[in-house]
This record gives structure tokens, sequence and C-alpha cells, in this order.
């Protein structure tokens, strides 16, 4: 039998009195670590143990500490009972307790003591009711803080521990929000210090005593960077005393902003402009949760389906990530994900068109490299670019016979059967030709821009310009690398 007891959270005037006749009688007793000021006083009452302090000094990490001590622990408890004493209570905040109760062949019983949770609290003055999380230093990250609730971090030991929980509190809250690092709370020895969280690890003293305190985030501002904040605005948007202009949309309706939005950030991404990358991210992140805002108000479905749906996908479409198949190239992963699309859809997949699957609603040349991308992977498709440049020639030349016979409705035609082959052209070289004209456009704005600079700075009319004169300025625009 083990007997995992707990040694409290102060000194030796909060024990138990049957824990503390049980440190002085017990014959065989461990002690995690003998750094504790109930340990101290019963030194002078003459208790016998050992200890597991040196352990830690051996070892990198926790985990290997913890390990070895269980190790011992089960190897003493072969041929005798033994009593093992932790700090606070043994069910809070104790990982080798925890190892020990995994071991469905030992006989483990857990006696009392009191955490340090419940005179944290009276010393804090707080109400865990309220909203409450009590994190592990050692493992908690930045993800899992409920920045409107109180919360305790514990086992800050040490002053690297400290550092790494200022770091982490920092990716959440500026550096001069304000915390508490608590020592030995309930103690005679309690001593609790205010300092903004930059200061956390600088001139403070922590021990195996230590939590950090957090108080709830009352400024609203410093939460606009939660999703969850996000999500009550745009439901306040569209909810009673909200904004009419929300109120009114639907799906229908917000279609050409979420496509105006998709291309501000195709336009920033070429700009190479970070903060309008931010921005723009921003704008269809808002379009996303307006969604799928409408949809909760109709009963359909929320943003929890939404990134229910999608993260179900990616794992499943990612098994080499997730699972246990392997795909060492890019070209790997997308034969993996088309094998298991088809998968997905089953049966009926084989009795649909295989450009089925291309989004109606791309633009033109977009949707023409897709519908030739499926094509492609059943064989339809030139070996070599030179029959595809002759494809191209030829349409040009039954566009030039159209438009000769004044024959519009043709032209048209087969002037979409030149971009169509144009687009053949682009998908064999490997770019986006969207992505091409995007980059011509922006380069005639620029240089059209320049033409209107130099003619406003000559103090002349544009439309008194001859083509010639503009044709000229546009040529010094290209030399000036515009």
């Amino acid at each position: 039998m083990i007997t995992v007891i707990g040694l409290g959270a102060g000194d030796l005037s909060q024990l138990p009195l049957g824990i503390y006749r049980k440190l002085l009688t017990t014959e065989y007793l461990f002690l995690r670590t003998k750094e504790h000021p109930v340990i101290k006083e019963l030194e002078a009452e003459g208790i016998s143990y050992q200890s597991f302090d040196e352990i830690y000094e051996k070892h990198d990490q926790f985990e290997e500490v913890y390990d070895e001590i269980v190790t011992i622990l089960k190897n003493e408890a072969k041929t005798k009972d033994i009593v093992y004493a932790v700090p606070g209570h043994p069910m809070v905040a104790e990982k080798t307790t925890q190892l020990l109760l995994g071991d469905k062949n030992l006989k483990v019983q857990i006696e009392g003591g009191q955490s340090f949770i419940d005179p944290l609290l009276a010393s804090l003055k707080i109400d865990p009711i309220e909203g409450f999380q009590f994190l592990d230093a050692l493992a908690f990250t930045k993800d899992e803080l409920q920045l409107s609730q109180h919360i305790i971090i514990c086992q800050v030991y040490d002053q690297y521990i400290a550092s790494n929980v200022k770091l982490t509190l920092m990716e959440q809250l500026p550096d001069e929000h304000e915390v508490y690092i608590v020592t030995a709370a309930g103690s005679a020895n309690e001593k609790i210090t205010k300092a903004p969280l930059y200061e956390l690890d600088r001139g403070v003293e922590v021990n195996n005593l230590t939590s950090v305190y957090v108080p709830p985030v009352k400024e609203e501002e410093l939460l606009y960077h939660d999703f969850r904040t996000f999500r009550k605005i745009i439901a306040a948007l569209r909810g009673p005393g909200g904004c009419p202009w929300d109120q009114k949309q639907t799906h229908e309706s917000l279609k050409k902003y979420l496509l105006e939005e998709a291309y501000e950030v195709l336009d920033a991404i070429d700009s190479k402009d970070d903060d309008h990358l931010t921005e723009e991210l921003g704008d269809v992140l808002l379009q996303i949760l307006l969604h799928a805002q409408i949809g909760e108000d109709e009963g359909m479905f929320t943003i929890d389906d939404v990134i229910r749906g999608v993260s179900e996908k990616m794992i499943r479409r990612h098994p080499h990530v997730f699972g246990d198949i392997s795909a060492e190239t890019a070209e790997e992963v997308v034969t993996n994900w088309e094998q298991i699309k088809k998968l997905e859809k089953g049966s009926a997949a084989e009795e649909n068109s295989i450009l089925d699957d291309v989004t109606k609603g791309l633009p033109g040349l977009m949707k023409a490299v897709q519908y030739q991308k499926k094509a492609a992977k059943v064989g339809f498709d030139w070996d070599a670019v030179e029959p595809m440049w002759d494809k191209v020639f030829e349409e040009i030349h039954e566009y030039k016979d159209a438009v000769a016979k004044k024959a519009k409705a043709e032209a048209i035609q087969e002037f979409g059967d030149i971009l169509f082959a144009l687009a053949n052209i682009a998908r064999f070289y490997k770019f986006d030709p969207e992505e091409a004209l995007a980059m011509t456009n922006q380069k005639f704005a620029r240089r059209f821009q320049f033409i209107e600079n130099e003619i406003r700075n000559q103090g002349l009319r544009f439309e008194e310009q001859t083509l010639e004169q503009l044709d000229a300025i546009w040529e010094k625009a290209k030399h000036n690398g515009l």
C-alpha cells in the first residue's frame, strides 16, 4: 500500500491532527521535497524521512523527475506499506499522484491535506464562482487563457518558470498589465506582491510555494483580439438594438462583399503590405462571421459548426500529419487529398462529372485553369507546350475571321477561346493567369497615374494631349521602372 498524504499549504498550525500524527509515527515516510514549512517544524520533533530533493538536480525536465520518484516508490511498496507526503493536497497540482493512480497494479490510498487553493482564494479575496481558471505554469499555453475570468497559475518554482509565464501572458496582455505574485498563501510567511507583468521575473522572489494571480480583464479593448469577443460584437450588430444595415443582410446580399474583400486580400498580398493584409484578412473574417451569425439567427448552423466541419476535414485529409500515412512531397499530399475526397463522396461521385467539383462562382480565368486541371488528371491534356501554342494562334486566327465577317456573337466566343487557350499555357508553365493579369493591371495603373502626374505638374490638360505625347510619357514611366 502507498498512502499519499498532503502537507498542506502553510505551516504546522494548519495541518490536520490525523496527518500530523501519521507523519510523526510512520516508519517509512517519503517526501517529494523537504522544502516545506511543515517539515522544518517537524524536524524539531524528531521526524524521520527520506526526501527526493536530490532527484531534481539530476534531470532537466520535471517529467523525468516525477517518473524516477514514482519508480522508487513502486519498488519500495513491493515489500512494505509506505507513506508518501507531498505539498498541499495530493489531488491538486500533483503529477506524481496521478502517475501512481494510473498504475492499476498498485494499491494507492489518498488522505487529506489542505490544498493551497482555499487560502489563496481567501488571501486574494476572490470568489471562484465568478469564473476561475487554475493552470500549471509548466504546461499552459496562451490559447487556454480565459482573460475575463480569475486566473491562478501555480508551480511558479523559479525565475526561469516565472519568465516563461510572463512571456506567455504578454502574448495576450500589455507589458504593464498588473498581476499578483503570491507565496505561501495562508501561512505566517504569506507574501503578496503586485507588479506589472514585465517585472514578473525581475526582483521578485519565487519558490515552490509561489503562484501568479491574473485578475479578470475588465477593459474591453484588451479583449478585442479574442475570437469570443469578435463573435459577441457580430451578434450584437445583428441582434435587437443593433445595426439596421447588418440586421437586414442575407447570405445572398452579402455575396458581393465577400468577393470584394477576397480581392482586397489578393491586392494586399501583391503589394507586400503586411498591415494592409492584416486589415483585409479581418474584413474577410467579418464576412464569414456575418454569414455564420445569419445561419445561427435562422437556426440552421453556427460558427461552431463551421469550425468543427473544417477541423474534421483538415484532420481527415492530412493523415500524413494526424495519422500513419506517409507523404514526403507536396505532390504526394495532393494525391492523398484527392483520393480521400473521392472516398468521402462515395459511389455517387462515379455518376457525376469530374468537373462538378469546380466552384461555379470562380472568375473566368481561374475556372478555366481548374477545368483544365481536372481534365488533365484523366489524361485529356497535351504532353508538350508546342500544340498549346498552336491552339492559341489558331484561336486568334478564328477570332480575326469572325471580326472580318462582323459576326459579333461569334467573335465574342472566339475571344473566349483565346483566353481559354492562354490559360492552358499558364497552367503548363505553372503560374496563375489571374495573378498575371492582376500584375499587368497594377502596372497599367502605375504608368497611367505617372502620365496624370506629369501632365498635372506641367499645368496641362489631359484631353488636349495627343496620343503620341501621352505615349512618350508612358515610355518615360517604363524607363523609370514603373
